[in-house]
């Protein structure tokens, strides 16, 4: 079975939805654009992202090639992620789908009768 992120026949938006579903991806993706952040660094920046969860994000968004993994010879082993090119690409592409999401949620706060 080939999964969607690799099916040739499907859609250009499902196959990038595909790249960036999950609760965090986005979030990592953001933070990612300000520059490269050691693991550490980004668990603080996001609060109940676990190290599990946020280890097998950052592995997912290497593998999909929108993050660079760099670890230095030092002792304590430094490790540092960074967005590739690809993965700039991407965060350019959603800055307007972003803008939308904003423009969704003004929509429905006003669309929210007052409390009584």
């Amino acid at each position: 079975m080939v999964h969607r992120r690799h099916d040739p026949d499907v859609c250009g938006v499902t196959a990038a939805i595909a790249v960036i579903e999950g609760k965090w991806k986005t979030t990592l993706l953001w933070l990612l654009e300000s520059g490269p952040h050691r693991p550490a660094a980004l668990r603080r920046k996001v609060p109940g992202l676990s190290e599990k969860v946020l280890t097998d994000a950052l592995r997912e968004m290497e593998a999909d090639g929108l993050v660079h993994r760099e670890v230095y010879d030092v002792l304590p082993p430094k490790t540092v992620y960074s967005l590739t090119g690809f993965g700039r690409e991407l965060a350019g592409a959603l800055g307007p789908v972003s803008d939308w999401g904003h423009r969704r949620l003004e929509r429905l706060a006003e669309a929210v009768p007052p409390a009584s």
